[in-house]
């Protein structure tokens, strides 16, 4: 069992940047890959990133980094836009099979809260 917890969101200007935490409880958190998802108001569900590799609406802009010994996994959002604006979800997964496996909501077996991000124009 992960449990997952979300910070770091709020309200940015266009072109600025945030970066989101998930901390994660549990002794086994080495063990599992990590993703960011997002979710608009009236929209799905959406892979942003995952250490093998990144939506393309972001990019060049967001990367993830990970520090199994603070069990802890960032989201850096840099040139935020306006189409950004979401509610953002780290999730972990026991892992998957196929290529870009990774990107699959049904991949991942814990979420988190969500924190909200909100880009102004």
């Amino acid at each position: 069992q992960v449990q997952l917890v979300e910070s770091g969101g709020g309200l940015v200007q266009a072109g600025g940047s945030l970066r989101l935490t998930c901390a994660a409880s549990g002794r086994t958190f080495s063990s599992y890959a990590m993703g960011w998802f997002r979710q608009a108001p009236g929209k799905e569900r959406e892979f942003v990133a995952a250490v093998p590799g990144v939506a393309e609406s972001v990019k060049g802009r967001f990367t993830v980094a990970r520090d199994n010994a603070k069990n802890t996994v960032y989201l850096q959002m840099n040139s935020l836009k306006p189409e950004d604006t979401a509610v953002y979800y780290c999730a972990a997964s026991k892992g998957g099979s196929g290529s870009n496996w990774y990107r699959r909501l049904l991949a991942y077996d814990f979420w988190g809260q969500g924190t909200q991000v909100t880009v102004s124009s």
